[in-house]
Order: structure tokens, then sequence, then C-alpha cells
């Protein structure tokens, strides 16, 4: 078996994100000086250190995991599959207090039963760690670990060969800890920082959010402008690794805090109709240490004010298909484009779209730049020109 660890201190680390994600995310791992590997559909390969693992978790904005290969080897055979797994080194990465939940995938091998595969791995892990727990993780546990004390493992064949992951993370990394409180069509923490991200935006020029709902994009927004780490107020599954070092983690934490400013260089306003989506924006923004960064109000589309100078709008607006009928769309999407040709002339507009024939109705000359999903939608971030 070749263990994939390359001397004491090496890991190789893969940062998992959204589909169509990708390239902002390599961006973010570049500015941590973690240099990003091989891009794949759906994720960012790098290595590094212990400390390159806490310092991703707690940064990068648009990943959804960090996971650690901790083995690769070619199985054929189970009694050849539980063999390896003996071999591997569980004890430093599971604490006995915690269920080992294994999420096994299998593709053109020979051992194609991902459940006696999951069988076989468990056997393993329980014959070096006795009365360790073993269950079988869903296609996505999104859930689980913030539910119970749990550790994902990561199982995959391909041709073969076998690779096991540890997940680093714990609970999926969107889940900042302050979204407490939704609105209509919620979006996750990890594309809001994409599209404002991606928008281009320098953190130092106005930005606004027309119909901010729960005030994600204006918090993440914040969170950018004021260099908080998005980690900061959450739990990692590493901290409960009986291999862990504590010392990196506490030192990663802390060159985090001493970059951190005091307020947002930025002017950033974020406004909504309903009167329940402001009360839920400045409740999370209030929990995520940002709520004296936002201008929040209540108006419609039409009263906007816009901060002095040329800045950004970046905005999430109704797809028509969760939310609101097409046609009062199509009058929404009209309007926003005439609002902000007379208000915001000069800006740049970042507006997320389930429908490029709604996003044409704005008149606003856009490109798209990325495309992923939405609540399981298909969505493209358009950006351009007022």
């Amino acid at each position: 078996m070749r263990a994939v660890r390359r001397g004491p201190q090496r890991l190789d680390l893969f940062a998992s994100c959204a589909p169509g994600l990708e390239s902002v995310l390599t961006a973010e791992l570049r500015a941590l000086d973690l240099a990003p590997g091989d891009v794949v559909p759906g994720g960012v390969a790098f290595s590094g250190s212990a400390a390159a693992m806490c310092r991703a978790n707690l940064w990068l904005r648009t990943a959804s995991r960090v996971i650690v290969r901790v083995a690769a080897f070619r199985a054929r055979a189970f009694g050849e599959l539980e063999r390896r797994a003996r071999a591997i080194a569980w004890e430093r990465f599971l604490p006995a207090d915690r269920v080992v939940r294994l999420r096994v995938t299998s593709h053109k091998s020979r051992l194609y039963h991902t459940a006696g595969i999951a069988q076989r791995l468990g056997s393993a892990i329980e014959a070096r760690l006795p009365g360790t727990r073993v269950a079988t993780a869903a296609a996505d546990d999104a859930s689980a670990p913030d539910a119970a004390p749990e550790q994902l493992l990561v199982v995959r064949l391909m041709h073969d060969h076998c690779t096991v992951s540890i997940d680093s993370s714990g609970a999926l990394l969107h889940r900042r800890g302050y979204r407490q409180q939704t609105a209509k069509a919620p979006m996750r923490e990890t594309l809001a920082a994409a599209m404002v991200l991606a928008s281009g935006w320098d953190a130092r020029a106005p930005l606004l959010d027309p119909m901010c709902g729960a005030g994600t994009i204006a918090i993440e927004a914040a969170l950018i402008a004021r260099r908080l780490a998005p980690g900061a107020q959450r739990r990692f599954a590493f901290e409960h690794w009986p291999d862990f070092p504590a010392a990196v983690w506490t030192r990663e934490r802390e060159a985090a805090r001493a970059v951190a400013l005091a307020a947002s260089p930025a002017p950033i306003s974020a406004s909504d109709r309903d009167a329940g989506a402001i009360a839920a924006a400045r409740a999370n923004a209030e929990r995520a240490g940002v709520a004296a960064d936002i201008a929040f109000a209540q108006h419609a589309i039409s009263a906007i004010a816009p901060s002095p100078g040329v800045g950004w709008v970046v905005t999430n607006p109704p797809y028509g298909v969760r939310v609101g009928e097409r046609r009062a769309l199509r009058d929404l999407y009209a309007q926003l484009g005439t609002v902000l040709r007379a208000r915001c002339p000069g800006w740049t507009i970042a507006l997320m779209t389930a429908d490029d024939a709604l996003a044409n109705h704005t008149r606003l000359a856009t490109r798209p730049i990325l495309s992923t999903t939405n609540g399981g939608l298909p969505v493209t971030l358009r950006v351009g020109c007022v």
C-alpha cells in the first residue's frame, strides 16, 4: 500500500465545492498561499502541512469540505481491501467517542457492491480500534455532523484503485454559524461568497443588494471587507483527532484575528421590501458580528439610494420557479434595470439568474461568468456594467 502522506508533515488535501465554483475556489487557495493542484468538477486538490489544512478550513469561503487523503491502494477482492485497510493508522484520526460514518462510491471496479465495501472497511477499523461504531453515510449527509458526534470517511474505488480520505471539516463549511433565520429562497453562504468574489468587487467600493432576503450576500461581503475568517465561529472535525496538533490550530486562529479589520472600509447596503426578510437579515448580521457594517432598509427597488461613488450591485432576484409568477418577474427584472440605469450608472452588476430571458428584461449588458446550482436549480452568474 502506498501511503499518501509525504513525510511527517505533508498531507494530500482536497477542497470540495459546488460544481461550477472551482475557479473561484482555486483563486482562494492561491490567495492563502496554498498552491492548487488538479482541478476536477466539484473541487480542487492541494497539499500542505497540518497548518495548511487548518488554514483552508478557517478561511475558504466557497469550499464545502476539506478532506485529507490517508491511503491509496489497489483492491480487486474483498480480502485484499480489508487487509490493506487494516494497515491504515486509524488511531491518528478516529476518536473513541465518535461514530465513524462511511461514504462509499465505486465506479468501473471489480468491487462494485458499496454495502460490502463499507462492511469490510468497518471490520478493518473495528479490528484496529475495538469498540468503534461504524455506520454508512447517505449520499448527502449534510445534516449529520451537526446532529451527532460523527467522523466522515470518504472511500472511492475507480478502476480497482481505492482512495480513503477523512473529512477534516465536520459540518459543511457553508455553516458559518450566523444564518439561523431565513427568508424565501435562501442562498448558501458559500454561493453568496462566490458571487461577491467572482463579481470582481475590490472590498473598498460601495456594494448594494436591493433584494437581500436574509442578507447572506451583504453579510459575506462584510466578512470579506473586514478580513474576517468565515470559520472563526465554528468547530471542525479535526479538533477531535487524537493526532491533531492543537498548537498549530491556535497559531492559525491567532493569525486570523490579527489581520481582521475593526470596520468595513466599503459601504455595504442591503434592502428588501419584505419586513420579515429585513428582520432576519439584521439578526443574521448581528450573529456574524457585522451588523454595524451593513445599512439595512425595508423598501422597494424603486426606493434604493446608492452610496456615493461607483460601486457594485450584487443580487439574487427571484428565479420564477420557487418564488413568484413569471409575468410579475418580467416586470420586476425590467424595473431593476430601469432603476439601476437611473441611479447607478457606471456600476458593476452581478446578477444570479436561472433564466437568461428574465435577465434580458433588465436591458443591462451582462455576460455569464460561472454556472452552478442553487437549491437544485441550474443558475448562472451574469456580470456587466450598468
